[in-house]
Order: structure tokens, then C-alpha cells, then sequence
């Protein structure tokens, strides 16, 4: 978010009334000590879309408000029942403009939703006018509870819409308020004869008059469903990794992967083949997001190890080179992943993905069988190879031989999952856990050496990174030594579901 922007979280519920309801009565409740009524407030809004109604289809709001206590830019995104994360940011933050529908919308607020806008612009889609009374709704000490809101609302979907009218009612908890008292205000709402909204937002009812498309529904099977699911996943940790949240990048880049696994193990249901254009997008996604992600483990890894070691234990600057060095990697590969989630190239990507969860699978060639249902047998087959493979390498490939009965075991999990094998696709997620571990070993250990020798040629005190060497070797060792044990606890499962 810009400098300038504000987060909050909205939790409130909406009712539809008719004109002649008589506002609520809240007293009796023990929470509610006193009803102060605010001076009443005349907010006239603006909202944004695309011309597919992209936002509107996510139940995702992007408006300009004048008018009120919080005049200025809101996006409001879906975070969960009743509740709602509102971004805001200032009036005149994409620059001055006497006519709100002239002014563009605030880059960081696009910068938000640039998954879902992606490259297609954004205007105005309707224009909102409220009359509103506002009551606050106060403990004994003062402290507003929520506010109890009566709307007269006028509002037109574009410039040609007929105007439409309604009064409905707001009910909207204070920051950090409790959701149990929540529900005993809605209960005095619904005894006043109001009903439950019919629409999440005011704009969804006027929209609602245009037919606002929905997105199109993927078709009915495990696969195509569990990729769906993984799309909408990407669109939300695409949002997190952009305001830089904690562990984003790391779920955004699992979520790639989910995607590419799903494809791979039934690219004949998606039409695709081993060498597709967007597998190899999600590969390099992944590989670009892996920069940043690969240095918050380390920085997290080293932190958690120096702190448990004695204090006399930790020699020289050791702290500074493996800490403070893998943070600053980490904000450089964010820096880069950001400049990739804002290409052209990013967006077409996107934009295949939409296109391949809808996709009909395509009909069976003359002479070729017809196509069932997906199943767990082909991925394991690739663990068994890989296993096999990696019971006779040298000691110089076994690392990166068990890294690929890992990238099996994931594959399968994924699979497994998606056509309800859960016992199997739990036994692989042990196994990717396991090999995850040793995989993250073997890239520290190769982290260290380097550090080391750097420390080395500086006249630094090298003993700590030794010391690290080899708790991470013994991990690695520990990895190795439950792997047996866990691929035959796969091998059982899968034979059971085969």
C-alpha cells in the first residue's frame, strides 16, 4: 500500500426494509449504555470497474466518496462472513479533479486488484447518493460499540441506467468489536420488521438490474475443480505478496506449483500438452518467486539456530552475513517478484489459466480409448522410479535424486487430493515434508560454504559456520533415515486405493 493508504476491517450486516419501518429500539441491552445521534451525512460515491465486471464478479468494491467522515478512495475485498477488508486512500491521491468520474483511479488501490483488472481499465460503472442517519451505539464508558446507519439511497448503473430508490439499514461493528453482540443488535433489526439484504453491497443491487456476468462455472470434475480452486488461491496470495504480508510469497509460490502439478498429472483434460506454453509460465512464476522465498527461509532458519546456540558459540559477524544478509536478499526477490506480478507477460498468464478451468476436455480421438477419470496410479509410478533411482546413485547425485522423488511425492499429493484420496495424498504431503526439509539443507549447507570462505577472506572467525554445517547435516541425515519407512506407508495406501 502507498504511504498515504489506510486498512481496516469492516464487519458489518445489511437489511432491506420498507419506507414506512420504524427505526429499531436497543433498549434493554445490557451492552448498550446510551444511543448518540450523529449530525446526519449526505455521501455521494463513484464506483469503479472494468468493462467485464471483473471486481463486481469477485465481490470486490472499488469506489470514490465524497461527502462524511471518511471522504476519499475505498476498496473493499472479501474477508470472510459479514466482514470485509477496507483499503483507503485520500481524495487528490491520483490527482485533483473537480469531477470524480475525471479522476484516475489511486495506483496503489489498483496495484491491489492488478491480478483481476490485470491491463483492462478501469471507469465508472455506477454512481451512489445516500442520505444517512447515523446512530453510534456507546458502552458505559463512551467507547462507540457500533453504529446503527438509516439510508435513503438513490443510485444508476452508467450514465443510460434508470435511477432506482431504497431504504435499507446498516449495522456496522466498531473496530475490534464483538460479533456476539453483533448478533443480538441484528436481532433487535429483524424484530423492527427489517429483513436481510439481499445484496452484499448497494452496488451488487444495482448492478444486479444490469446482469452483471458471473464468472463462468469450471466443469464438473475433481481436476478441473481443484485447479479452479488453486486460480482463486493465486488471486488472493497475489494481493498478500503485494502489500508484502508474512509467509505470502512462500503460499503464492506453493499455489504455482499446486497449479503445475494439477496440469501436468491431466494435461489431456485441459487440452495441453508436457511442453505448454503456460506450464512453462508457472515454472518460471515459481522460479522468480523462489528468490525471495528461498532467502526468507534462510534468514529464518539462521535466526532460529544462532538464537539457540550460547552465546559463546556465536563468533564474529556471523549474525550480519547470515541474518541481515538473507533479509536483504529477501526485499530485493520481492522487489523483483512485484515486477513480474505487474507485466504483460504475468497477466496473459492469468488470463490462460481463466481460460483452462473452463475448458470442456476434449473429446477422444477416433480409435483412441475414452477418457476416465483421473487417477493416482501414473504419479506414483514416477515415485517408485525416482525412489529406485536414488536407492543406486553415487553420493555426489543422491541430493538431487531424492529431490525428485520429492517433486514426485507433491505431484501425487496434489492428484490424490483432488480425486478424494486422502489417506494417499496425506502419506506423499509426509514425504514432500520430509524431502522438503532435506532439500532446504542442502541449500543452506551450500549457503554456508559460501559464507564461510567470504568470512574466510575477511580474517573473520569461520567456527560458527562450521558449527551450523553440521546441525544442518544432521537433519539432512534424519530426513534420509525416515524416508524408507515413509515410501512404504505410501506403498500400502496406494495399493489400497488402487
Amino acid at each position: 500500500m502507498g504511504k498515504s493508504s489506510s486498512q481496516y476491517l469492516e464487519v458489518e450486516r445489511k437489511f432491506d426494509i420498507v419506507e414506512s419501518t420504524v427505526s429499531p429500539s436497543f433498549d434493554g441491552l445490557s451492552a448498550v449504555s446510551r444511543v448518540e445521534r450523529s449530525p446526519s451525512q449526505q455521501l455521494d460515491a463513484v464506483y469503479f470497474d472494468t468493462p467485464g465486471r471483473d471486481l463486481a464478479a469477485r465481490k470486490v468494491t472499488l469506489r470514490r466518496r465524497t461527502g462524511g467522515s471518511d471522504a476519499g478512495w475505498h476498496l473493499k475485498l472479501p474477508a470472510g462472513p459479514d466482514a470485509r477488508t477496507e483499503v483507503r486512500e485520500p481524495l487528490g491521491s491520483a490527482g485533483d479533479s473537480a469531477d470524480s468520474a475525471d479522476e484516475e483511479v489511486p495506483e496503489a488501490l489498483r496495484d491491489i486488484v492488478l491480478a483481476i483488472v490485470r491491463d483492462r481499465p478501469l471507469s465508472p460503472v455506477a454512481r451512489i447518493s445516500t442520505s444517512r442517519t447515523v446512530d453510534v451505539l456507546c458502552a458505559a464508558d463512551g467507547t462507540p460499540l457500533a453504529e446503527f446507519c438509516d439510508d435513503q439511497v438513490t443510485a444508476q448503473a452508467g450514465p443510460d441506467g434508470a435511477e432506482q430508490q431504497w431504504r435499507e439499514w446498516e449495522l456496522e461493528l466498531a473496530q475490534g468489536g464483538d460479533r456476539d453482540l453483533l448478533e443480538r443488535l441484528a436481532n433487535r433489526l429483524l424484530d423492527a420488521g427489517a429483513v436481510p439484504a439481499g445484496h452484499g453491497s448497494k452496488l451488487a443491487r444495482v448492478l444486479d438490474e444490469e446482469s452483471t456476468p458471473e464468472a463462468p462455472e469450471p466443469p464438473d470434475d475433481p481436476i478441473h475443480r481443484a485447479v479452479a480452486e488453486q486460480v482463486e488461491e493465486l488471486l488472493v496470495w497475489d494481493r498478500a505478496v503485494r502489500v508484502d504480508a508474512y509467509d505470502s510469497v512462500h503460499q503464492m509460490r506453493v499455489t504455482t506449483r499446486k497449479i503445475r502439478s494439477l496440469l501436468q498429472s491431466s494435461e489431456d483434460a485441459f487440452g495441453i500438452s508436457d511442453d505448454a506454453w503456460v506450464l512453462d509460465e508457472l515454472r518460471q512464476l515459481a522460479a522468480v518467486l523462489g528468490v525471495a522465498r528461498d532467502a526468507e527461509v534462510l534468514a529464518e532458519r539462521y535466526e532460529k539456530a544462532l538464537e539457540a546456540l550460547p552465546v559463546e558459540l556465536v563468533r564474529g559477524p556471523v549474525w550480519e552475513r547470515l541474518v541481515d544478509g538473507a533479509k536483504r536478499r529477501y526485499a530485493s526477490g520481492h522487489r523483483r517478484s512485484l515486477i513480474a506480478m505487474r507485466s504483460e507477460r504475468y497477466f496473459r498468464l492469468l488470463d490462460a489459466l481463466d481460460g483452462l478451468v473452463t475448458i470442456e476436455p476434449p473429446p477422444a480421438l477416433p480409435g483412441e480409448e475414452e477418457r476416465g477419470p483421473v487417477t493416482i496410479e501414473s504419479a506414483y509410478k514416477k515415485i517408485r522410479k525416482a525412489a529406485k533411482a536414488a536407492a543406486g546413485a553415487e553420493e555426489a547425485g543422491k541430493d538431487e535424486a531424492l529431490h525428485r522423488i520429492r517433486k514426485g511425492a507433491k505431484r501425487l499429493r496434489y492428484t490424490a487430493a483432488a480425486t478424494g484420496a486422502d489417506d494417499v495424498s496425506s502419506r506423499a504431503k509426509t514425504i514432500q515434508s520430509l524431502l522438503g526439509d532435506h532439500q532446504d539443507s542442502v541449500v543452506s549447507r551450500t549457503h554456508l560454504s559460501r559464507q564461510a570462505e567470504e568470512a574466510h577472506a575477511f580474517g573473520e572467525d569461520t567456527f560458527t559456520y562450521g558449527l551450523l554445517y553440521q546441525l544442518e547435516d544432521d537433519l539432512a541425515q534424519r530426513s534420509r533415515d525416515q524416508l524408507e519407512s515413509a515410501l512404504k506407508k505410501l506403498d500400502k495406501s496406494v495399493r489400497k486405493e488402487l
